[in-house]
């Protein structure tokens, strides 16, 4: 019963869209005339109850795979009843229809919000816009009820499920999808602001401002599920690596590089009127590459790691919508981006020249990792198989990323519409001193190539470099936004360090020893106590006990295993990690030897955990330049309602 209401809500939510995208087109064609408006008036509570409906629709399925109702398809094929609660419930994201839901429903979601809290565009534009959102997610509805229904019944039921992948039982596995499909479908917003701005010609400050929180939120989110997905991949999968430039890292990275960019434009455009074209069209790209993204994932055109829910005969569906939509979303910008006009005018030396250069460097390190990414796809076609990976990356991306990081030195520095580098040299004073003591410690410690020096030195003084727009101030009274932005540069330095500091002094060994034996990595001296059975609710695992020492100090103890599932039966190396101020050792246990012995894998990785520090504090300078922008929204919409009911009051 559970699951044929969940079908009704996805069916109704799906109505309502249509609803939603006929009254928004209708209103807008009609002018201004009464029955436009009537028509217009129904788009903002169709969109608030299209997203109550979905929301329903995917906690029913929810609701089925935590009771492990075998009855439903879905939940047969993806989970079991032995599981723990939390992977039960993590089923609901961890498949084919069950992910498509979940963006369909975070989708509705951000329409709803949009109709209930968005008052400050002009009332045509945001009936197009909630037209655009409703005509996007039409096309997810009906690849769910036509080609995936998650609510398909099985008869009879399967007395036992098959499972989830055991390398998605673990709990970042059950955050790291939501997290990142709250910043792919939040830019769906932005697109569909884009497409209201494109169909209404009106793209000024009201536009920027209505839009620039909503790709804020889906930038911190983005930011935090690759953070939290690099993460899951360095610990889990026991390669003891952080990024690989896997397809479906990059599938994420690139919606990450135009947001990026975009709410840098979105900023300029708000505060100063300024980058119109280049605001709508970053909207457009932004979007597209989150589209691209998933049909990477979901189509089985690519082979990873991470791929986990692909479907090679449904990836058609989805890559029919990606030409509708973006196809759709260029040909609209070809035909009314004249009508448009560029906003304010500035010189090159500027914050918005800044800006604009940054933006140009990011949109080519994006293309950069699109070329490599759909490069093998395109030699596959024509009959020759090539791989693209770091010795393409790494360089080619340096060649505009070093760059990219001279000039988030200097950009904050800079004042608006014109300045001089005279007057913002002497201010990197600190910066530079950093960079000079930084060269001198990589050259005294030694093994740095070309790229993680450059990245050590760059991110050193990067560090330094992101606090100096607060130096002439009062920083306590100082803005949020303006600390937010510090905080995102001075983590953006801080991950850099993090990454050089593990790409040069990684120290790895890979040893077989008996019970009682002991080797060394770096300053570390581990030593094989013993190798025990362990049981978990749907696993069994052999687990070894290692006693660890740095330089000889107290002993640590590190439990990493080899665990078997049985539903479905695969196995997976459970990594046992301990972290200090100044790096990581890392574990993995490995199989037995014909001789007794037990292979181990030991890295030691200096300062590795800056990595996602850094990562998190990009996404803690995001959330406070959020909060800064909502809240002096909120101060501004509470004066401009005071003023009103005062001229009310007079004219009475």
């Amino acid at each position: 019963m559970i699951a044929e209401l969940g079908l009704a809500a996805l069916w109704m939510a799906a109505a309502l869209a249509l609803l939603q995208l006929l009254a928004g087109v209708l209103s807008a064609r009609g002018g201004d005339n009464e029955e436009s408006a009537a028509f217009g008036a129904l788009a903002r509570p169709a969109a608030v109850v299209q997203g109550v409906l979905v929301l329903a629709a995917f906690a029913c399925l929810a609701w089925c795979f935590v009771q492990t109702d075998l009855s439903v398809a879905l939940v047969a094929s993806d989970s079991s009843a032995d599981k723990p609660l939390i992977f039960r419930l993590a089923s609901t994201w961890g498949n084919h229809e069950g992910s498509m839901l979940l963006w369909v429903s975070v989708m509705g979601l951000a329409g709803a919000l949009v109709a209930l809290l968005e008052h400050r565009l002009p009332e045509r534009t945001m009936r197009m816009t909630l037209a655009a959102q409703a005509f996007v997610s039409l096309g997810f509805y009906a690849f769910l009820l036509l080609a995936s229904n998650p609510f398909a019944r099985l008869d009879p039921a399967p007395p036992a499920g098959m499972g989830l992948n055991p390398l998605l039982q673990d709990m970042g596995l059950a955050f790291h999808p939501p997290t990142l499909y709250l910043g792919y479908v939040g830019l769906s917003i932005a697109f569909s602001f884009a497409v209201g701005a494109l169909a209404s010609g009106e793209a000024g400050r009201a536009f920027a401002v209505a839009m620039r929180p909503w790709v804020l939120g889906a930038w911190i989110f983005l930011t935090l599920g690759i953070t939290f997905g690099s993460y899951w991949a360095y610990y889990e999968l026991g390669w003891g690596g952080w990024w690989f430039w896997d397809p479906v890292e990059n599938a994420s990275l690139m919606p990450w590089l135009a947001a990026t960019a975009l709410f840098h434009s979105v900023n300029v455009l708000a505060s100063r009127d300024a980058l119109r074209v280049w605001t709508v069209m970053l909207g457009v790209i932004a979007f597209s590459m989150s589209m691209i993204g998933t049909f990477l994932v979901r189509s089985g055109i690519l082979t990873s790691v991470h791929a986990f829910a692909v479907d090679p005969t449904r990836g058609t569906f989805i890559l029919a919508l990606l030409a509708l939509y973006i196809g759709g979303a260029l040909l609209l910008f070809a035909l009314r981006a004249v009508r448009i006009h560029e906003g304010a005018r500035f010189e090159p030396v500027s914050r918005e020249g800044a800006l604009v250069l940054n933006n140009v460097l990011l949109t080519a390190i994006l293309a950069i990792v699109l070329f490599g990414t759909l490069y093998p796809l395109v030699a596959e076609a024509m009959g020759e198989r090539v791989s693209v990976g770091p010795p393409y990356f790494n360089p080619v991306s340096a060649l505009f990323a070093v760059p990219m990081l001279v000039v988030l030195m200097v950009g904050p520095l800079l004042r608006w519409r014109r300045d001089t580098l005279p007057r913002v040299l002497p201010l990197l004073t600190g910066a530079a001193i950093m960079i000079a003591l930084a060269v001198i410690a990589v050259l005294v410690w030694g093994g740095a190539s070309v790229l993680p020096f450059l990245v050590l030195v760059l991110g050193a003084g990067l560090a330094v470099a992101s606090w100096m727009p607060l130096v002439s101030r009062r920083r306590l009274k100082a803005p949020l936004p303006l600390w937010g932005m510090v905080i995102a540069h001075f983590g953006i330095g801080v991950a850099l360090i993090g990454m050089g500091c593990e790409s040069t002094w990684t120290i790895e060994r890979l040893v077989a020893l008996k019970p009682g034996q002991s080797t060394q990595v770096g300053p570390w001296s581990v030593r094989l106590a013993a190798i025990e059975p362990q049981a978990g609710p749907n696993w069994t695992a052999l687990e070894a006990e290692l006693d660890a020492r740095y330089r000889g100090g107290a002993p640590v103890h590190l439990q990493p295993q080899a665990r078997m599932f049985w539903a479905p039966p695969q196995g997976t190396s459970e990594t046992a990690l301990h972290t200090r101020w100044n790096g990581q050792l890392y574990t993995v246990l490995g199989e037995q030897t014909d001789d007794g012995r037990w292979q181990l894998r030991l890295w030691w990785k200096p300062f590795v955990s800056l990595i996602w520090l850094g990562g998190v504090l990009v996404a803690l300078g995001g959330l406070l330049a959020l909060a800064g922008r909502v809240g002096s929204g909120w101060r501004r919409g509470r004066i401009v309602r005071r003023i009103e009911e005062r001229r009310e009051e007079m004219g009475r």
